[in-house]
């Protein structure tokens, strides 16, 4: 049976980059892998001709012969790349294959050593107060510390950990997968290189124990939902004694019973009576420092924004501070008496015919506007 082409095969064209072939490799490979089609024969000698198709293609002698001469340019030279296992692909094994059999990094292999240890992540809720005018806040997180007893190496005091046996102190192994070969981690040392016969009581031979660190997170002022504060070496510990990583605290500003935020400016709703926004009047507002006075003017209608500068938040990578914006909600009174009806009704009825509610009239004649322009 004839072959297929090459970049047929792979799916690219044929002036293609040789980072496009890779990509497009990775793809077909990992779609086909054995290991992820086990007993498919079909998706096995599909794999087999995208890894003949690439390292023929991959190869600038190879691929110049093949686009000259076609199949009869390269015959017989696929699998003759000079390298361990299939093709001598041990290149690209750590790319392409590492999530599958879990090794770290390409066929080279490599001693595991000391490793830089987790980051972690805390939620620090605070109040709007607290955001806007900074504090120092005390947090508790639990994470992974070096072991006291052993000074992180897992090995009991006295005794240090030996060359591992399965490895010989590479930390990789080399496996054999159907038709070919890869390297994997450990599995006596787990990529350590190293293997310890009297862990470490206080450990048990991990180098690492769990503990509640309190630490103390200075939020500077002006922080709102999202910023990260981040402090370096405060996270896990790492593995062997390798470095720990940092803790990151996501801030959180809860919801205020006043305010709401707005990157640097403030917004707040302020109830106002009927007879204030009539007849003008002033009325007290909250800031964060406390309450001020707000003048409100005659025939004041519900809804209007007055702002107050400089009464909102300071950004915490510098600018000017920000504004409160507080919009005056007209508040109908409750509980009338008789009398208080009475003079309403006498007021509403001095009110007839006369255009002291200018929105009311404009949206009504808008109104009989639309109804009149209407097709029935």
């Amino acid at each position: 049976m004839s072959k297929r082409d090459y970049y047929e095969v792979l799916g690219v064209s044929k002036d293609c980059s040789a980072q496009e072939l890779k990509k497009a490799y990775r793809k077909v490979a990992m779609k086909h892998h054995p290991d992820r089609n086990e007993g498919d024969k079909a998706s096995e000698e599909k794999f087999k001709e995208a890894s003949e198709a690439y390292e023929i293609l991959s190869d600038d002698q190879k691929r110049g012969a093949y686009d000259q001469y076609g199949h009869a340019g390269v015959e017989g030279q696929a699998g003759m790349g000079g390298g361990e296992g299939f093709g001598g692909f041990s290149d690209i094994f750590g790319d392409v294959f590492g999530d599958i059999f879990g090794g770290s990094g390409g066929g080279r292999g490599g001693r595991g050593g000391p490793s830089r240890g987790a980051d972690l992540r805390y939620t620090l809720d605070l109040t709007l107060e607290d955001a806007v005018r900074g504090a120092t806040v005390k947090i508790k997180v639990p994470t992974l510390v070096g072991c006291s007893t052993c000074g992180g190496n897992g090995a009991k005091p006295g005794t240090s950990p030996t060359t591992c046996n399965t490895c010989g102190g590479h930390g990789q192994v080399r496996m054999q997968q159907g038709f070919f070969s890869v390297q994997q981690t450990c599995p006596t040392c787990r990529g350590k290189g190293q293997s310890i016969s009297d862990p470490c009581n206080g450990c048990h031979g991990r180098g690492r124990v769990e503990e509640t660190k309190t630490l103390s997170v200075k939020v500077p002022p002006g922080v709102d939902t999202g910023d990260r504060i981040r402090l370096a070496g405060e996270g896990e510990a790492g593995a062997d004694g390798g470095p720990s990583g940092d803790l990151y605290v996501q801030v959180s500003v809860k919801d205020h019973e006043f305010f709401q935020r707005d990157g640097k400016n403030l917004y707040c709703e302020v109830p106002i009576s009927i007879f204030d926004a009539c007849l003008g009047g002033e009325i007290e507002v909250p800031t964060l420092d406390g309450r001020v006075k707000l003048k409100v003017p005659g025939e004041t209608q519900t809804g209007k924004l007055f702002r107050l500068r400089n009464k909102g938040v300071t950004p915490v990578r510098g600018g000017s501070a920000g504004d409160l914006l507080c919009r005056v909600i007209l508040e109908t009174p409750v509980n009338l008496t008789a009398r208080q009806k009475d003079l309403l009704e006498e007021l509403r009825a001095s009110f007839q015919g006369k255009k002291h509610s200018p929105k009311q009239h404009s949206w009504f004649d808008g109104m009989k506007s639309f109804f009149g322009d209407m097709k029935m």
